[in-house]
Formats: structure tokens, sequence, C-alpha cells
């Protein structure tokens, strides 16, 4: 007889000085064990925070595990998951069979955290009509990253909000305070600001401060049970049925 063994997730975080980013990591991490009882789930960070990457993977295949699943906690590809985590990765132990799973966005469920975000922030879907939104994101130098941002505020535009404009807080064009005075003079009624990260931190809190001027700031995006659902579904897609003989 033979059964099915799920590969460990290893969520692979990027970390931060500033504690709110770990204490957001580990909050989502548990809404997903919470969803997915069965499933063994570890964290790792990149930089700054422990464990590291490496210090869970080599404590995984101490105990004799086989598989894992490494599944970027970024919402775009771009330079920490085409260049920083595959190097990472590199060097896992060798008895580890590593499948890297795609990053966490685009997806619908993410956009829809981001609408909860900001009605939990104050407004209401009577709302949209008047309400210009920036879609402020950490921001990069890379191309494919920024044209991703751009197409999710299009697509989100058109769901019945007064505008929707792009804004990055680092790298990119324009800033959040730009886009706020864009859509403003575009004649909106009102201006709120979603930012598009996962926890806070240090560019985060430069969104924040560049909403000074907006109606409405909404919460990172954080341990929303939507973007629970996305790691799993990027998980799910990653993964492959592992099969071991009983007693073997």
């Amino acid at each position: 007889m033979r059964r099915s063994v799920s590969p460990v997730l290893v969520v692979v975080a990027h970390g931060s000085r500033d504690p709110r980013h770990a204490a957001t990591v580990h909050a989502l991490v548990r809404q997903v064990r919470a969803r997915r009882p069965g499933l063994r789930v570890e964290t790792g960070f990149l930089d700054f925070n422990i464990p590291s990457v490496q210090g869970v993977l080599e404590s995984l295949a101490a105990e004799g595990v086989r598989d894992v699943v490494a599944l970027p906690l970024l919402l775009t590809r771009a330079f920490h998951a085409k260049a920083d985590i595959p190097a990472v990765l590199r060097e896992a132990p060798s008895r580890l069979r590593i499948r890297q799973a795609d990053v966490l966005g685009p997806s619908p469920l993410l956009t829809a955290a981001l609408e909860r975000r900001l009605y939990e922030a104050g407004l209401s879907p009577a709302d949209k009509s008047s309400t210009g939104v920036v879609l402020a994101s950490a921001g990069s130098t890379d191309p494919e990253a920024i044209a991703v941002i751009a197409e999710i505020a299009r697509e989100w535009r058109h769901t019945g909000w007064c505008a929707v404009r792009p804004a990055f807080a680092s790298a990119s064009l324009p800033r959040t305070e730009d886009a706020v005075r864009e859509l403003r003079a575009a004649g909106c009624a009102r201006v709120a600001v979603a930012p598009y990260v996962l926890a806070p931190g240090f560019l985060p809190d430069r969104i924040a401060r560049g909403a000074a001027d907006a109606d409405v700031l909404a919460d990172v995006l954080g341990p929303a049970p939507g973007v629970a659902q996305v790691l799993l579904e990027r998980y799910d897609a990653a993964r492959t049925p592992v099969l071991t003989a009983l007693g073997a």
C-alpha cells in the first residue's frame, strides 16, 4: 500500500529590522496552518530575522525531510524571486528536493483583499464611483514587476472605482503623494490609498507618509484570509504527489 506525502511548505519572507514585519508574517502563516491543518508549514527569512531560510532547510534535511515547496512571500516577480531566492535554494542540503513556487501576485484574491482593507478603513461599496484609489506598492527596478502593478490598477479600475493609479515607494515613479494629487486633480471626490504590501516596515511607512493628504489609508494586506488562500493555491500548483511505500 502506498500513501501520498505532502511536501513541507517553507514560506520565504524578506525580513526586516521592524519587529512588526516578522509578527505579521507569523500571523499570516498561522492563517495558512489553520486552513490546512495537516500541512507542515515553516517560515524562513532572507535577512534581518531568524530563522534564516538556509537554517530552516538544514534543519528539515537533518530530520529526514525529502520534499519541500519554497514559497516566496512576494507580490511580484522581481530581483528577490528571480535571483536571491534561487541562490539560497541552490545552497540547500543536496538530499532535499525543492520546488520554488510562484510569487503571490497577481491574483483576484489579492485584489479582493485590497478592497476589504479599504472597507475596513471606512469606505463602503457605495463610495466606489466617487473614490480614486492609489495602488501603492514597494517599487522595483524590474520592468516586469512595474508592468504587473500597472495592469492590476487598470483591471481594478473597471470594477467601479472612480479611478485607480499605481504608485511606488522606491525605485519607480510616481510616488504615493504624487498619485494622490493626480487623483484630486482628476476630480475624484475622495482619495484612498491601498498599500499593495504584505507587512509593515520601512517602505510601507513611506507609503503612509505619502498618504498624508488622502482621505483614507488602508492597512497592509497582512494576514487577510484571501492572502492565506493564495499561499495555498501557489503551494498546490508547485507540489507534485510524492509517493512512499508504507513501512519502507
